[in-house]
């Protein structure tokens, strides 16, 4: 499953447009929705977003990632935000997924970001789940960025420091912002599922902060170590892990995620087709078995899977190999490999009966299948018995017949 990416917008709590990117799945409805908040003074961009919110995506999931006020493509003044502020900017991209698709199901937030989600969370109903990724117990614990300034910032009422080595200015109203916020409700009073995730290895925000943040919340919550990772999940494996891990936990809390994994109960021998999308994807499923059929991008589909003439293709392929199989071993005949390849076209016949027209022209359905076989001492006489034992498969046969396909109405 891939993903397909898309640029919005939307206004913050003071009318300021905010810059976002959406990650969608490229073959299905996604099976939930998520908000990521970002680490401070970062942006969307930063890869570690970037690579959670596109395997997130690629698993199934929209991911609507943005830059805080102030930050990347937003508009605003940085010096004049706070944590307050990017609360009300998360409760704010909220507004935007539920008017424009769905209210998000899961709130994620790396660092920083992830104390905002924790407080933000109480003004997001619909959210089942809340995400933290090396986030510190307090927001008040990023001081530490610029503790040589704090005096100065004290006095002046202003500063500026140098984050990430570049310069951003603080002022007095956004360190008294980090110090009026009671964390340690929002955590206990958070009633949704709660993973966190943190490295132990971590030299931005201690493990330390983690172990706070799981004694304040109540349960349903999970910790997940990110073993030898650093802050910023600068690995790109580090990150497909945090995903990996994530979609196995949130299934537990989410309806839809469960409903787009459930196997339909079906009898051997019977197929059902369904739709993933209202484009071409369609997911197929047996009794045990479930896989994607599509077209090309170029004709319009997602490319997430074989179209069905190669199915077809793929299922007289899979029987001539299996049946040729079958009677070698029967005959204990050293046949190493068999390869089967096949082509379908249509061509003109005019001298046959039971043809399709189209105009005034009739064409055959034509399959050109080659036959490899691979094994140093088979004999002349076995190649040829192989090759008539070819056309003794099953499918071969169905094919050859006159076929009645009898659709009905299932009215349940």
């Amino acid at each position: 499953m891939g993903s397909q990416r898309k640029k919005v917008s939307f206004l913050n709590s003071e009318g300021e447009r905010l810059a976002g990117l959406l990650e969608l799945p490229a073959d299905a409805e996604p099976a939930g929705y998520v908000l990521f908040a970002h680490c401070f003074t970062c942006g969307k961009d930063i890869s570690s977003a970037s690579r959670i919110s596109r395997a997130l995506a690629a698993k199934g999931y929209a991911v609507l990632r943005f830059d805080f006020t102030g930050l990347g493509s937003s508009d605003g003044d940085f010096a004049n935000t706070n944590f307050s502020s990017n609360v009300e900017d998360l409760v704010s991209a909220t507004h935007y997924l539920r008017e424009e698709y769905e209210a998000p199901d899961v709130l994620i937030g790396h660092s920083l970001g992830g104390a905002a989600v924790i407080a933000a969370a109480h003004f997001v109903p619909e959210a089942k789940a809340v995400v933290t990724i090396g986030a510190p117990a307090t927001p008040a614990h990023v001081m530490h960025h610029f503790q040589e300034q704090l005096e100065v910032i004290e006095q002046r009422g202003t500063a500026e420091v140098h984050l990430g080595g570049r310069p951003f200015t603080i002022k007095k109203q956004f360190v008294d912002d980090l110090q009026e916020q009671n964390q340690e409700n929002a955590a206990a009073g958070l009633k949704k599922a709660l993973l966190i995730f943190h490295s132990p290895i971590d030299v931005t925000v201690s493990i330390d902060e983690a172990a706070k943040i799981y004694g304040w919340a109540k349960h349903p919550k999970s910790f997940v170590s990110l073993d030898n990772a650093d802050h910023l999940l600068s690995r790109p494996a580090d990150a497909e892990y945090v995903a990996d891990a994530l979609v196995a936990w949130v299934k537990r809390y989410l309806k839809k995620a469960q409903d787009s994994d459930q196997q339909p109960s079906l009898n051997r021998g019977n197929v059902l087709v369904a739709e993933k999308n209202q484009r071409f994807t369609r997911s197929i499923y047996t009794d045990d078995h479930r896989w994607y059929a599509d077209e090309p991008s170029s004709v319009g589909g997602d490319n997430q899977g074989p179209d069905p003439y190669e199915m077809l293709l793929a299922s007289l392929g899979a029987c001539t190999s299996m049946t040729i199989r079958m009677y070698a071993n029967h005959k204990q005949w050293p046949l190493q490999d068999v390869y089967v390849g096949l082509k379908h076209q249509r061509v003109h016949s005019d001298d046959c009966e039971h043809c399709e027209y189209k105009g005034d022209a009739k064409q055959l359905d034509v399959i050109e299948r080659t036959i490899r076989f691979e094994g140093e001492s088979l004999t002349e006489e076995q190649i040829d018995r192989l090759l008539e034992i070819a056309d003794r498969c099953p499918v071969h046969r169905s094919l050859e017949n006159d076929i009645e396909v009898i659709t009905e109405l299932d009215e349940e």
